[in-house]
């Protein structure tokens, strides 16, 4: 749908009832063809994207403030997709530590079939934000990110399952975590910027670090 409605002056007209909301949606789905088809978030720019939809690129301003404000719904998106798939991996799976595996197994897949999103999410600077220590969860962030990190919770949660269970030695769920999460990321971006690198199979790399790292019993 080409929502850049014009009159017979060629100026654009009111949106009808629901139009904008549907204008809004195909901005975010233009920037997101974007991204994955350049693989580089600095592509990203207003005209880019006002192309990308087939509109002018006035008519984004109506409902985004610049292109940061469009970067942060591509992200926001990729964020709750990166949930759904961890959540959707470890649906229906009786034992805890292999919903964890699967869990890491899903996150993996994520980077290394949508790296563009992936580098986006994880590979650009922002600005630092002074944590307490010790810190044991995700609650003082702002409220944002704790949205954007319910996809790490999953971990979090399966690995506390796991030390409920007696299946895992980790006395620090939460940390214990993150240390795996780092590991995964490593995982991920050692594959992707380092090609031809001879890396062990990556299914076996993630067992090996869930099992190591969130201290699975034998």
């Amino acid at each position: 749908m080409k929502a850049d409605n014009a009159g017979p002056a060629g100026g654009r007209t009111r949106n009808r009832r629901g139009e904008g909301a549907l204008l809004r949606a195909e901005i975010v789905a233009a920037a997101e063809r974007v991204l994955e088809r350049e693989g580089d978030e600095d592509a990203l720019t207003l005209r880019s994207v006002a192309r990308e939809a087939g509109i002018a690129a006035p008519s984004i301003y109506s409902h985004f403030a610049d292109r940061e404000a469009i970067l942060e719904e591509v992200l926001g998106n990729a964020f709750a997709r990166l949930r759904t798939l961890l959540l959707d991996a470890a649906e229906g799976v009786p034992d805890p530590v292999e919903r964890l595996l699967a869990g890491c197994r899903a996150y993996v897949a994520f980077g290394m079939n949508d790296p563009a999103r992936y580098r986006v999410l994880f590979g650009r600077r922002r600005d630092a934000r002074p944590q307490p220590e010790p810190a044991n969860d995700i609650s003082d962030l702002p409220e944002v990110w704790q949205r954007n990190l319910e996809g790490f919770q999953v971990l979090v949660n399966s690995l506390r399952e796991c030390a409920a269970a007696g299946r895992s030695a980790s006395t620090d769920p939460f940390t214990d975590a993150v240390t795996l999460w780092t590991s995964l990321h490593g995982a991920v971006a050692m594959r992707q910027f380092v090609p031809g690198f001879p890396m062990p199979p990556l299914d076996r790399t993630v067992e090996v670090l869930v099992h190591r790292l969130a201290q699975i019993k034998p």
